[in-house]
């Protein structure tokens, strides 16, 4: 009986550890399709202006839990790129960039320049698996992490509390919106612009068909800032394509609808979802421009 205990005990260690390594597996290659993160810079990239900065900071050790039950200390002695884009008028609020899935900074330096052009300070954080900062697969937990060290930058760049801008593309949307509802108003920032916005991965994966919204019921990776959005008391901008079909224009109404006022929505016609910058320039730098002059006030 004592050798049939010790056998029993055996074969349940051995099937212990081949199912959290299995479920580790799983839980990588779920993070790897939802998010695509892409390392590496484009051979064709010519740069940033003289004036623009390009540099890294270190993202402190935390140590948490992933979905499969394994302490992750993956955060030590990384790090995560950040860039500065300076406007032209130094009273220009600053704001922090935050953006989607698969494509880097590098992709999304045309609608950081429109920002600028706008009237924004633009500080983009590069989370960690994409770009240069470092090669992991990235989890919401981590992404968040790095979404706080970018917050340490903003305040350190931009003193003004009340010239604090948060912005969100896409994904992005989610982690400003998280940020967001951590924050107070008037007091750590001043606004939050939201392009291309969605309620929750659920609601995304259920629009995009039974295949994926199978894939979402098996994560912990939520992004759900429709159960974030009311904890949100800063004047809101919420700008979407009419032809969005990564994320439909209805999750980005749903969530504008849950949101506290101020508020305002903006419908790019004939916009996609990467693209409301370039489809409709005008429309685009006139309610930024808009906005900022309404609700951003200098000290």
């Amino acid at each position: 009986m004592r050798r049939m205990c010790s056998v029993t005990t055996v074969v349940l260690v051995l099937l212990s550890l081949l199912l959290t390594s299995s479920c580790a597996w799983i839980d990588a290659r779920q993070r790897e399709i939802i998010y695509r993160p892409t390392v590496g810079s484009p051979a064709n990239f010519k740069g940033l202006r003289s004036t623009d900065q390009r540099y890294f900071v270190r993202v402190p050790q935390v140590a948490f839990q992933n979905d499969a039950g394994l302490v992750d200390r993956s955060s030590a002695a990384q790090q995560v790129a950040m860039w500065w884009l300076p406007n032209a008028d130094k009273n220009a609020p600053s704001l922090l960039y935050f953006h989607g899935t698969f494509r880097t900074l590098y992709e999304n330096l045309h609608k950081m320049e429109a920002l600028r052009q706008a009237g924004f300070s633009v500080l983009a954080v590069e989370y960690r698996g994409w770009g240069l900062s470092s090669p992991i697969i990235p989890s919401e937990q981590t992404i968040l992490q790095d979404a706080d060290v970018a917050w340490m930058e903003l305040q350190r760049l931009e003193p003004r509390a009340s010239q604090r801008v948060l912005y969100g593309h896409s994904m992005g949307s989610g982690v400003a919106v998280h940020l967001a509802s951590r924050l107070h108003a008037k007091t750590d920032y001043g606004a939050l612009i939201l392009e291309s916005a969605f309620t929750s991965f659920a609601d995304v994966a259920h629009e995009a068909g039974f295949f994926a919204s199978l894939l979402a019921s098996f994560t912990n990776e939520k992004f759900a800032s429709i159960d974030n959005i009311a904890q949100v008391h800063a004047p809101l901008l919420m700008l979407h394509g009419s032809l969005d079909t990564t994320i439909p224009i209805k999750l980005g109404k749903k969530l504008f609808a849950a949101a506290n006022s101020p508020k305002e929505w903006c419908t790019i016609e004939g916009g996609a979802h990467s693209d409301l910058d370039q489809i409709d320039h005008a429309q685009y730098q006139a309610i930024l421009q808009s906005f900022k002059v309404r609700y951003l006030q200098a000290l």
